[in-house]
């Protein structure tokens, strides 16, 4: 049961080593370059050109690697997981579209705002809506309408305002991500972390899961998820694909993996947490993403008010960088604070299940 995790892991970390660079080749020779801010760190401005899109490589190997997985080890797919890649692939379509429009436009906004936004919303209604159907023998749909920390809690919500939560969720991770995304590594890196976490709780909720147990302390000893262990496939396959991607994407970075990457990698963030109903955990688990985040609001929020600026320049990263630290130092230090959050959320994670043996 367990191969088609390694395989998933591997062939993704595979396809994205040997396929980045093909990808880096033909976007260089259609001149599918990075355009850089002026307003940005000085020291960014020979990143210009540097070919963008790169989200197209781990988006492509993630997908290949879940099924190829499939096909080798027999086993078949499931609501959860194509409903986790589906979101990934819609908000990748949306940040290509908003690249593309970039590049070969040379309209350095990219896609309008409002439709941007249009399409982001499209992708995950849709994501929500369809996450509350084909409920399995134990009366499981891939998303539950309760929230959840490290499992369900209290009462329903309705379909309606958990198509809102979802909604909240996808959008403040895509944009978390894409946040985050505006240092050589930076981003890709941290998702690694996070794919690696969300690969063990689905592997845990899987060993622990109630349609697995026979007696049980209390009736929140174990887990009812739809599809765990498909959805540490998925995880799986995104990590290794986004690794593998990080070995070109580290500094100096050879390709930028664009708003295709970051929506993408945001969004299957949000499905997996919703899916694995570890909702809330998602912050603490994607620590990094809400704190950089969070550093654009504060700045925005007490500019409007009272016309002073709390940091250098937000993102947070960008702050530090003009304070001197250089790139590749801010990118290593935020890496741990994100390894610090993942290793909190997973101690927060088992102690919710300790809590109830």
């Amino acid at each position: 049961m367990m191969n088609q995790i390694l395989f998933a892991g591997v062939i993704g970390l595979f396809l994205t080593l040997i396929g980045t660079p093909l990808l880096i080749k033909l976007l260089a020779r259609k001149g599918y370059g990075q355009y850089i801010r002026d307003d940005g760190p000085r020291e960014h401005a020979s990143k210009r050109g540097t070919p963008t899109m790169g989200g197209i490589a781990f988006i492509t190997a993630t997908i290949v690697a879940y099924f190829l997985s499939k096909v080798i080890t027999g086993k078949p797919v499931t609501y959860s997981g194509l409903l986790v890649l589906g979101l990934m692939g819609g908000m990748g379509l949306v940040g290509f579209l908003d690249d593309y429009i970039k590049i070969v436009k040379r309209r350095s906004l990219g896609l309008r705002a409002k439709a941007k936004m249009a399409g982001q919303l499209l992708g995950g209604i849709a994501f929500a809506v369809l996450s509350l159907q084909f409920a399995d023998n134990r009366g499981n749909t891939p998303a539950s309408t309760k929230l959840s920390f490290v499992q369900d809690f209290g009462w329903s919500i309705g379909p309606v305002l958990f198509v809102v939560w979802a909604l909240f969720m996808i959008l403040a991770m895509s944009n978390g991500v894409n946040l985050t995304d505006g240092l050589d590594g930076l981003a890709t890196g941290a998702s690694v972390l996070v794919f690696g976490a969300y690969t063990f709780i689905g592997v845990w909720q899987f060993q622990e899961s109630c349609a697995n147990a026979q007696i049980l302390p209390s009736p929140n000893a174990c887990y009812e998820v739809r599809d765990p262990l498909d959805l540490a496939v998925v995880s799986s396959a995104l990590m290794g694909a986004c690794l593998g991607f990080l070995w070109w994407n580290t500094s100096p970075a050879k390709i930028f993996m664009g708003d295709t990457g970051s929506l993408a990698l945001g969004g299957a963030l949000a499905g997996l947490a919703i899916c694995s109903r570890t909702e809330l955990l998602l912050a603490i688990l994607g620590g990094l993403f809400v704190l950089i985040t969070m550093s654009v609001v504060i700045q925005v929020g007490s500019f409007r008010l009272t016309g002073k600026r709390v940091f250098r320049m937000a993102p947070l990263q960008h702050h530090f960088e003009l304070k001197g630290w250089s790139e590749v130092l801010v990118v290593v230090r935020f890496w741990i604070i994100q390894g610090i959050c993942v290793i909190v959320g997973l101690g927060l994670f088992y102690a919710g299940w300790a809590a109830e043996r």
